[in-house]
């Protein structure tokens, strides 16, 4: 008996923490977001940096001058503060819910880090896009709204890799040298 009284008590002191430790008030400070993303293992990964445009706001739509329907050139860019380190920037533009499965739209390495990308620019050297060419191609979703994802990686060094390389060699060459990242997302609908 005595001991059923022991566990009683001991279970009654640990879910009376438990409890404790879970409540919140409304006074808590949200906790700040680390600039550096660590994974389950502690290991830190890339920081992360803004990516902004004149031509449409994150998450917004593209306007149609970007576009197949439009002028079909690229628009201005313009990277966030970037890790001292930097030694190139690397842009991928792509749209994940293409039928086919993520059409590249634009590749560009070997971009001067602190760069303004402008408007209808080559800024540094071109890959293959999904279509084989070399040239940025804009949104033309078959149907529907699709999200154009505009992606730059900052590097720690250039990368020796030929101009009409595929995605593929890009992303191998780079694979060791990313140190900070940062994304644009824009929608279009051609319907």
């Amino acid at each position: 008996m005595r001991t059923l009284m022991k566990i009683v008590a001991l279970t009654t002191m640990i879910l009376t923490i438990a409890v404790s430790g879970c409540a919140t008030t409304d006074t808590d400070e949200p906790e700040p977001i680390p600039e550096i993303i660590e994974d389950e293992n502690n290991v830190p990964e890339q920081e992360i940096f803004l990516i902004s445009t004149s031509a449409f706001e994150n998450n917004g739509e593209i306007p149609s001058r970007y576009t197949c329907d439009g002028d079909n050139i690229n628009p201005e860019l313009v990277p966030g503060s970037l890790p001292e380190d930097t030694v190139s920037l690397v842009l991928i533009v792509d749209d994940p819910d293409a039928p086919i499965g993520t059409f590249t739209h634009w590749i560009v390495w070997n971009i001067a880090p602190g760069s303004i990308i402008e408007e209808n620019t080559v800024p540094g050297i071109q890959g293959l896009n999904g279509a084989k060419g070399t040239d940025y191609l804009g949104p033309c979703p078959p149907s529907g709204t699709h999200r154009y994802f505009f992606r730059f990686y900052a590097l720690d060094t250039m990368l020796d890799i030929g101009s009409g390389s595929t995605r593929t060699t890009l992303e191998e060459a780079m694979q060791e040298h990313i140190i900070a990242e940062g994304e644009l997302m824009g929608t279009y609908s051609s319907d």
